[in-house]
């Protein structure tokens, strides 16, 4: 149908004077969402499967990345209300709740590290590590690492931190120290392990293990889409069409190799490098229901409070209720 003068005349002062009046006028019914990363981090991979196979598109919503140098900075401007969602875990959900933040998460990935050490190594369990020179990633209030910890304690009465030589370090940096043999074993994150892996490592102990063995019943994600519930609650349909999104990326990572080769390039890796990382990648999908992730992490809340204390929980020494989205309960 042809626009009258008139009409376009009216549509070209409503740009004027509205930049964001044609597109509204164009369609109207697409929500933005705003989704703060860090611009080399691996949720960029799911983010651009969204954006590729437009799976946003497909739920009536409109996912627009926003990039950041550090956590620190997606931190704040969740808290300041300049984005929609950003991913963090839900220790630190769980400790903004309890000052009085409305934040909430759905599970994105229970990937989690790993203490990796060379194929040859003579290192076959956690009683060996005595004496000997540990890379940790996260500094010492490292969710993994203080589980890791903890396992070490209860089982071998070890304290890793006095009985072995701790190096902390940046992820890139602990890696190459470990390939050169500077470090007899390292605890990094999950993508860096899976290189590693890829290059001739194998994993000792993963947090995963070590969380199961302190009593979760199962994986609990490390990481979530975080967002406000006054947010969620104003635009239900909208937060909801994002985690379906995140389903249908999901979905298509897990089941297609063509769309991890696609991928490659943002995941800088290639061959065996690449096939690894896919695999772990599918093995960190959520497939448990959110109330049973969520009981877990609140017995691992309670574990870490003690280990970590104040500086790690703050002063909470239980997990906020409502850390969990409540509409993925139901």
């Amino acid at each position: 149908m042809k626009m009258s003068r008139r009409a376009i005349c009216l549509t070209v002062l409503l740009a004027a004077a509205n930049p964001l009046a044609l597109p509204v006028l164009a369609n109207p019914s697409v929500a933005k969402i705003r989704v703060g990363v860090l611009k080399f981090g691996t949720v960029n991979w799911e983010l651009d499967t969204i954006k590729h196979n437009k799976f946003d598109a497909a739920n009536g919503i409109d996912v627009e990345v926003v990039y950041f140098a550090g956590e620190d900075a997606t931190n704040v401007a969740i808290l300041a209300g300049d984005l929609d969602i950003i991913v963090s875990d839900w220790l630190w959900v769980s400790r903004q709740r309890s000052l009085g933040e409305d934040l909430t998460l759905a599970p994105y990935s229970t990937a989690v590290g790993a203490i990796m050490v060379k194929e040859d190594a003579p290192i076959r369990g956690i009683p060996d590590l005595v004496g000997k020179k540990i890379g940790v990633v996260g500094g010492s209030l490292d969710k993994s690492w203080l589980l890791i910890q903890g396992l070490a304690r209860r089982d071998n009465g070890i304290d890793l931190t006095k009985d072995s030589e701790i190096v902390f370090g940046a992820p890139p940096l602990l890696s190459e120290k470990a390939v050169s043999g500077e470090l007899d074993a390292v605890l990094n994150f999950w993508h860096f392990c899976a290189r590693l892996e890829a290059s001739g490592f194998r994993r000792l102990i993963g947090a995963e293990d070590a969380t199961e063995a302190l009593g979760a019943s199962g994986p609990v994600s490390a990481l979530g889409y975080v967002f406000h519930d006054k947010w969620a609650n104003e635009n239900p349909d909208v937060a909801m069409s994002f985690v379906k999104a995140s389903a249908a990326a999901k979905k298509l990572l897990a089941q297609s190799d063509a769309e991890w080769q696609r991928l490659a390039p943002l995941v800088r890796a290639e061959g065996r490098e690449l096939e690894v990382l896919r695999e772990r990648y599918r093995e960190g999908i959520p497939n448990r229901p959110v109330a049973d992730e969520e009981r877990d992490a609140a017995k691992l809340y309670e574990i870490l409070a003690d280990m970590g204390g104040e500086k790690l929980v703050g002063e909470a020494r239980q997990m906020a209720p409502g850390t969990f989205w409540a509409a993925l309960k139901t």
